[in-house]
């Protein structure tokens, strides 16, 4: 069983940064790795991910703005957060994808985007 621990959440005032982390207790047969985040009301929606081949994919409405990137010798990823705005403000779920076993989950850490 594979378990993703999310940390570094919090409170940020409008341009703010927060770097969220995830650690993976195994990374196999990796498809890709990321982060989702959702709204309350909302569905959830891609943040982005980083590929088994080191490329990252962005959701539309973070590009210019968020950073993905992994430390493969430690099963983390990082999602690094610049210029946040209210819209911002979600539970950001960490995720594994993998090619034989489908999805896996983190249990979400709650970003609050507020002055």
């Amino acid at each position: 069983q594979v378990q993703l621990v999310e940390s570094g959440g919090g409170l940020v005032q409008p341009g703010g940064s927060l770097r969220l982390s995830c650690l993976a207790s195994v990374v196999f047969n990796m498809k890709h790795m990321g982060w989702y985040r959702q709204a309350p009301g909302k569905a959830r929606e891609l943040v982005a991910l980083i590929t088994s081949g080191g490329s990252p994919v962005y959701g539309d409405s973070v590009k210019g703005r968020f950073t993905i990137s992994r430390n493969n010798a430690e099963n983390t990823v990082f999602l690094q957060m610049n210029s946040l705005q209210a819209e911002d403000t979600a539970v950001y779920f960490c995720n594994l994808n993998t090619f034989s076993l489908g999805d896996f989950w983190g249990q979400g850490t709650q970003v609050t985007v507020s002055s």
